[in-house]
């Protein structure tokens, strides 16, 4: 294997993203959890920027790291939260964090590194939006529509929900 751009690139935006998750799940204020999720899903983005996938990863970025971060802040600032901390783990409790995470990479590692995967003639960079939207628009179109209702049912019944939550705080 030999030292490219592109693989210093993988490798940053890969440790970018691992990072992100990882202190997205050691951090203790939601903000800064969200923050790290935000790296997270731009690390993401450029990894699929290398995959010559330049469609998702612009929504990646305007989906995740714009609209579903703004979402989470908006619910964060609206619901009511202790601002008590929980006590921190001790030493043993973040070894074992670490060796979890490490055993979990020499597996991953051990699982594809005599993988043999054969090489197919592929067209990557040809046109990728209108392939997607071809796909999205002929095959899926019914999945499509379906997980727009899904969601708008979802927005329905969490405003139902903060709002018999908000009914209940005015009475006590």
């Amino acid at each position: 294997m030999s030292l490219s751009g592109e693989l210093i690139a993988f490798i940053g935006l890969a440790l970018v993203a691992i990072l992100g998750g990882v202190l997205l799940i050691t951090l203790t204020k939601v903000v800064h959890m969200v923050i790290a999720l935000v790296f997270t899903f731009l690390g993401i983005a450029g990894i699929y920027m290398l995959l010559s996938a330049e469609f998702v990863a612009i929504v990646q970025i305007l989906i995740y790291s714009g609209a579903i971060t703004i979402v989470m802040l908006f619910g964060i600032m609206l619901t009511k939260h202790q601002e008590n901390d929980a006590p921190a783990k001790g030493g043993w409790g973040k070894f074992s964090v670490f060796a979890a995470v490490a055993g979990f990479a020499v597996a991953v590692y051990l699982g594809i590194y005599n993988l043999d995967i054969p090489v197919q003639p592929t067209a990557l960079h040809e046109e990728n939006t209108k392939q997607i939207g071809i796909e999205l628009f002929s095959k899926y179109v019914i999945p499509f529509e379906v997980m727009s209702v899904l969601l708008l049912v979802a927005l329905v019944g969490a405003i139902v929900l903060a709002k018999k939550d908000d009914e209940e705080g005015d009475r006590s």
